[in-house]
């Protein structure tokens, strides 16, 4: 059982044209594919879908989508916004089936940054959430980044990172090892010190 539970009702009005009557109704297209059953168009109205992404959790977890009645387990595999006002206007979601691996996007967490910012640093995040691979029930809530212990000048890849039991990052298992957060001196004292040098 599920924390997240999501209605929604199978569509068979397709197109562009269908998706935009449908946002205009207060309703958004979303679709669900995955195990071994065919993909499904749906309408969720989207009020409901923006309150339970309301919860950063929503993102990460199992949600319940009950559709027409008929329950199913999904996760979130990618959402598109709309890019000035925000709201969402297409969900996909994937089926999981138990003993299967599901990719998922999982927000990241950063802690301890107020002691590299004592130190005199600034810290960038280059990321904001992190692509997964594990079994559903290893699906971590979040990713947490520990700063604590990071220098000026500092760059916190991938690879720093300990990834929870069961999960592996899929940027590298692909062999990206891609930056996540640095700390760099301040702009401001940068320039000053390029200054006193001339």
């Amino acid at each position: 059982m599920t924390d997240f539970i999501l209605n929604a009702q199978a569509r068979t009005d397709l197109g562009k044209g269908a998706s935009r009557r449908l946002r205009h109704s207060a309703n958004i297209p979303a679709v669900v594919y995955g195990g071994d059953k065919e993909a499904q168009s749906l309408t969720i109205v989207a009020k409901e879908i923006a309150k339970l992404f309301e919860n950063e959790a929503a993102f990460s977890h199992v949600i319940e989508l009950n559709v027409d009645g008929a329950k199913q387990n999904v996760v979130v595999k990618a959402m598109q916004r709309h890019p000035a006002k925000g709201f969402i206007m297409h969900a996909d979601f994937v089926r999981v089936v138990a003993g299967q691996k599901l990719t998922a996007k999982v927000p990241v967490h950063f802690v301890g940054e107020e002691a590299p910012v004592k130190k005199g640093g600034e810290i960038s995040h280059v990321v904001s959430e992190i692509e997964v691979s594990c079994e559903a029930k290893d699906l971590p809530e979040f990713i947490e980044v520990d700063l604590a212990n990071a220098e000026v000048g500092t760059i916190i890849h991938l690879s720093d990172l300990k990834a929870p039991k069961g999960v592996e990052f899929v940027a590298l298992a692909h062999g990206d090892d891609k930056a996540v957060a640095n700390v760099h001196a301040p702009r401001v004292a940068a320039d000053a010190a390029e200054g006193a040098a001339e």
